[in-house]
């Protein structure tokens, strides 16, 4: 180890705070400036200032004593165990939730990450294999962490790990931004008619014209009412086949590069590709309805459809955003486990614009998506570093100089 370290418990680095939630009978408790953090909002980022909820200045009243300031350091203790987080502002969470608020020994940022390598501990202190673990307020300040005695290392520490964590959010924030601009596009264009209503209005578009040239004048009726003249409606079936995905249990699944995908996302990796990329992933079982986009070669589990589109619209981004809007979902079976009748999916219809078009739109979104997924790749790799970074640094093993010269390598 480099430097002095001691070992704690975590009760006598601050204070530590069990969360509750005011009486939900009384909807002005909620609804304010304080975030009300909750385990769905831990997790994702290391400092959290969104939330899904937040409390009102009278549903504050009803817990001050449960007031967290900035840079409170949270963990999930009830149930799902080990998610974790940093307060931003004055907020407040739910009683599943443990915090501290760190004293002057202790950096707020270091101690996050020593917190998400306390797994085995919190199993522990929550009785360890048993259904619904409870790590109390008391077993949570009882549970004993390594530190290094100098506030400034543990400091220099979470500055390695946080400027990893920094670009991966970066990373996160500038694909949500760009996602966000591909939909627009495509509701835009395709949903709302923008540029139609625009020229049939004799108003400028508001776009370069050879972009707006791909757009009629005007409307004819359809039967799902109006719809841009020339264009057409279509059944999904003539647009698309919905293919089986393959059984593939995870005990037979052999370490690869290749995602496998279930009906609601990433659920592992294989060595063998069922179909090549990119491609649309459509829920089957379980989550009926739930599209998922892949940029590359992909397995397909049997809980799902995957899209191979037809001659008629070789738009895979048009597919991709069109099955997203189509509430497939709603054609789900009535069951026990809902599932995706895909002849009733194949019967849906849609409106499909000319093919010039189609061709437009897909050099345009590419792009985006080619972006998203080059810093997905970077976030992955950053990630990987991280995680082989932190518990040696967390414990002395790696001294801070090394660390950085890793991370210089890699930023």
């Amino acid at each position: 180890m480099t430097g002095e370290w001691d070992t704690r418990r975590i009760g006598t680095l601050g204070r530590v705070v069990t969360g509750k939630t005011p009486p939900t009978v009384d909807s002005d408790n909620f609804g304010g400036p304080y975030p009300f953090i909750t385990i769905p909002d831990l997790g994702g980022s290391v400092f959290i200032d969104q939330t899904a909820r937040t409390i009102s200045a009278r549903g504050a009243e009803t817990m001050k004593s449960c007031l967290l300031p900035p840079g409170a350091v949270m963990m999930s203790c009830i149930a799902t165990i080990g998610k974790c987080g940093i307060t931003t502002k004055p907020s407040f969470t739910n009683q599943q939730i443990n915090s501290i608020i760190p004293n002057e020994e202790a950096d707020p940022q270091f101690l996050y990450y020593v917190f998400t390598q306390l797994g085995q501990e919190l199993e522990s202190a929550g009785g360890g294999g048993s259904v619904y673990t409870n790590v109390s307020k008391f077993r949570f300040s009882d549970i004993e962490i390594s530190l290094p005695r100098d506030i400034q290392q543990q400091r220099a520490i979470a500055h390695i790990l946080g400027t990893l964590d920094d670009k991966i959010e970066l990373n996160r924030q500038m694909n949500e931004t760009l996602k966000a601009m591909a939909r627009s596009i495509f509701k835009s264009w395709f949903v709302d008619f923008d540029p139609v209503h625009a020229k049939a209005e004799g108003h400028d578009p508001g776009l370069p014209k050879h972009i707006a040239d791909f757009f009629p004048d005007s409307f004819e009726d359809s039967e799902l009412g109006e719809i841009p003249e020339g264009w057409g409606v279509r059944e999904l079936g003539s647009l698309l086949e919905l293919a089986y995905g393959k059984a593939l249990k995870e005990e037979n699944r052999k370490p690869g590069q290749i995602p496998v995908f279930g009906s609601n996302g990433q659920v592992g990796w294989h060595d063998e590709k069922l179909a090549g990329g990119p491609g649309v992933i459509l829920g089957r079982k379980g989550n009926p309805g739930v599209v998922t986009w892949v940029p590359t070669d992909f397995f397909a589990i049997d809980t799902t459809f995957y899209v191979v589109p037809k001659a008629d619209c070789r738009s895979l981004y048009f597919i991709f955003y069109a099955l997203d809007i189509q509430n497939l979902a709603s054609l789900g079976a009535d069951s026990a486990v809902p599932g995706l009748n895909r002849n009733l999916a194949y019967m849906s219809k849609q409106i499909v614009p000319p093919s010039d078009l189609l061709e437009f739109f897909d050099s345009r979104v590419k792009l985006f998506f080619q972006r998203i997924h080059e810093a997905d790749s970077e976030s992955s790799t950053l990630a990987a570093l991280r995680n082989a970074l932190l518990p040696k640094l967390i414990s002395g093993e790696l001294r801070v100089k090394d660390a950085e010269r890793f991370v210089e390598v890699q930023l």
